[in-house]
């Protein structure tokens, strides 16, 4: 995949085709000072560039980056750079997530960001604040996310603040890859929604994608399914009806809508149709900026998983990033790192 940047004579190209996202660092997470700037340090780029990515997708919270007044917190801006920095030398390239804003959390019942104007020009501002601090890098290494799975009731809220926030960014940046997501969750389902401004070919296309969530975020503790320890099958019958009426009542509830749900290599590339559709019809190229599944599950059922959607990304010429890198859920390597030696190799591929 590779995005055509013009600077002055020069053509730069962004290009990102396997990469893994360095997520609970400057985002989800209240590491701070030196155990903030241990936990991701050069020697963790040099490991990804080892491992055979071409590129990271870099979450930053507004919190981590900026008080409530909008100054900047320079250590993390530090952070930040020094990251892009260690990024050049080994030869990766950095997409920056903008990932939740104080006024936008994906999963939050309350989001000001879609009610009060002062909040989206903000967001509009915190823009235009990192690109005074990006633009230095060469379009070549550095890509914007405008937000993280966006959550709006109505798929125009969304529409409209990308038609604002990309005008902010082209009048500082007019050749900088910016990349855009659809609504609610960055959702396959919603892609055909999602409207790009027109005549912009430096634009990347993403999604996130978790299917089945029964199998990705099996047993996860911060959802419903926290309680469920029963079968999940990939591919095939992700829960048949025998199986579930083994299972104790209080796990049914939350696993009903799954029996006799198939699931294999074929099924996931028709639920990828709706993102594939939009970037052919627009001549853009497209990211799935998350995918993965927690580390508890099967893991016998996990890898085939993996080796499927890393196939298919593959064969329909679609970039990616797993989520994540260090983490004991989802993570390539655990939080004391320990490499996860079967699944590095699917997804560096």
């Amino acid at each position: 995949m590779s995005i055509s940047n013009s600077k002055g004579d020069k053509k730069e190209n962004f290009e990102v085709v396997k990469g893994t996202n360095v997520a609970h660092w400057l985002s989800q997470s209240d590491r701070r000072g030196i155990e903030r700037a241990s936990f991701f340090t050069e020697k963790d780029v040099k490991q990804i560039a080892n491992m055979g990515f071409d590129h990271i997708r870099l979450p930053i919270d507004e919190e981590q980056m900026w008080d409530e007044n909008g100054n900047r917190h320079n250590d993390a801006f530090s952070l930040m750079e020094n990251c892009i920095e260690w990024c050049q030398k080994h030869n990766l390239r950095v997409i920056v997530d903008l990932h939740i804003l104080r006024s936008h959390h994906f999963n939050a019942k309350e989001k000001p960001l879609w009610t009060d104007v002062n909040e989206q020009n903000k967001f509009f501002d915190l823009w235009r604040d990192l690109s005074k601090t990006l633009s230095k890098f060469p379009n070549s290494l550095v890509a914007y996310e405008l937000m993280n799975e966006a959550v709006a009731d109505d798929h125009e809220s969304w529409n409209t603040l990308v038609a604002k926030a990309v005008a902010a960014i082209r009048e500082l940046e007019s050749d900088r890859t910016i990349v855009i997501g659809s609504n609610r969750w960055q959702a396959v389902e919603t892609f055909d929604a999602l409207k790009v401004p027109e005549n912009d070919k430096n634009i990347l296309l993403s999604f996130h994608f978790y299917e089945p969530f029964l199998l990705s975020h099996y047993g996860a503790k911060w959802l419903p399914l926290r309680n469920y320890k029963g079968p999940v099958n990939y591919p095939g019958t992700i829960l048949t009806k025998d199986e579930f009426e083994t299972l104790p009542d209080d796990m049914k509830i939350e696993v009903e809508k799954w029996v006799d749900k198939e699931f294999d290599k074929d099924v996931l590339l028709e639920m990828l149709q709706k993102p594939i559709r939009k970037a052919k019809a627009l001549g853009l190229p497209l990211y799935c900026g998350e995918f993965g599944i927690i580390s508890h599950a099967p893991n016998k059922e996990s890898l085939i998983w993996y080796q499927d959607i890393v196939q298919l990304f593959n064969e329909t010429g679609i970039g990616y990033a797993n989520w994540n890198y260090k983490s004991d859920n989802f993570g390539l390597i655990s939080s004391e790192g320990k490499e996860n030696e079967d699944l590095i190799k699917i997804v560096s591929n």
